[in-house]
């Protein structure tokens, strides 16, 4: 028998943002009050905390721009969904036949490329026909409980390879070299996220809470001059609660986490993860139940959150240190039991 457990990916700071919301409202006259913007981008929501706006700025004017820059970001550059966004029309194009790029697609899939080669792979912009495959996709090819079989595993591995791209960044020009499909899921949010930072950069804002999807940036001190402090979420499908906390030190961070314990199906006790290694084809199965990534880049991060779930918990946290990285893993001891290891990078941002 089959039993089928899958829900709405949320994000793994949903904590956080209530205990934003209880911490930072109401707040004393003696304070800067916190701005919020809020809405919908990417498929997912956004919401935006800044401490200071600019005098000779409005709240109006700094929405809208806000608004018309994820606009452009979604539905004119990343969106598959939106059939002339510039990522749709590039996965229509034809094979050994250069395309023009903007500067910002280059950019992300430029960022793509040098994951997928630092983690040999386990991060890889063309995996979507393997996440349809097997049931996770938006263009599912099969229901839960028909497993694919070896033959339409390997068959569907001869269209996925971050290697059939290429990029030349001198010209603004891609080219796929096989029939490839290119989904940006795993980066665009947390490229947004970097975006938004630097026009909050760029307006002379010094304090902001960035959040979209659950991909964070965050800058200075809240209100009071208090550390913006993130959750970690217990990796359970179940109502959320705190695993631990992150304490920003007023440092100018981004924050991504990946987990496989709300995207899963299980078929005669077997589990199957979201999460999908381009190299095999097949759902992971390492023990990892989330990881965390810390970065100046919230594009970085999210991308490397990815990679490590795929590398598993030996492989991820050797190449973490190898970097430096401040990476977060916690990995299952039992049922419902956890544990956990950090990257020496990360202990200055666990508060204890």
């Amino acid at each position: 028998m089959t039993q089928i457990m899958l829900r709405r990916n949320l994000s793994f700071f949903i904590i956080l943002l209530a205990l934003l919301l209880a911490i930072t409202f109401p707040f004393s006259d003696d304070n800067q009050d916190i701005d919020e913007f809020f809405g919908l981008t990417m498929g997912t929501s956004y919401r935006f905390q800044v401490v200071g706006i600019p005098v000779e700025l409005t709240r109006k004017v700094i929405a809208e721009e806000i608004e018309e820059l994820l606009i452009d970001l979604d539905s004119g550059t990343f969106s598959t969904y939106v059939p002339e966004s510039e990522l749709s029309q590039l996965n229509r194009y034809d094979t050994n036949i250069p395309f023009e790029a903007s500067s910002e697609i280059i950019e992300v899939l430029s960022l793509a490329q040098e994951v997928s080669a630092l983690t040999n792979g386990a991060f890889d912009i063309t995996v979507g026909p393997l996440v349809n495959l097997w049931g996770f996709g938006p263009d599912s090819e099969i229901s839960r409980g028909n497993l694919p079989t070896n033959e339409v595993i390997e068959d569907t591995l001869e269209h996925v390879g971050y290697n059939y791209l290429l990029i030349d960044v001198a010209r603004s020009q891609l080219k796929k070299n096989a029939d490839i499909y290119v989904d940006l899921s795993g980066i665009a949010k947390g490229y947004a996220v970097d975006r938004v930072g630097t026009y909050f950069d760029s307006i002379g804002v010094e304090n902001y809470f960035l959040e979209i999807g659950g991909e964070l940036k965050m800058k200075g001190f809240k209100q009071g001059n208090e550390n913006w402090i993130p959750a970690i979420e217990t990796p359970l499908d179940t109502v959320p609660e705190i695993y631990a906390v992150i304490n920003s030190g007023g440092k100018t961070i981004a924050v991504a986490g990946s987990g496989d314990y709300r995207n899963y199906f299980e078929e005669n006790g077997e589990r199957f993860s979201h999460e999908i290694d381009p190299r095999t084809g097949r759902p992971v199965k390492n023990g990892l139940a989330a990881v965390y990534v810390i970065d100046s880049s919230a594009a970085r991060a999210d991308a490397l959150a990815t990679a490590y779930m795929i590398m598993g918990l030996e492989e991820a946290r050797a190449l973490a240190e190898s970097m430096d990285q401040a990476a977060y893993f916690i990995y299952r001891i039992g049922s419902g039991e956890f544990a956990d290891h950090q990257s020496k990078a990360f202990n200055e941002y666990l508060d204890f």
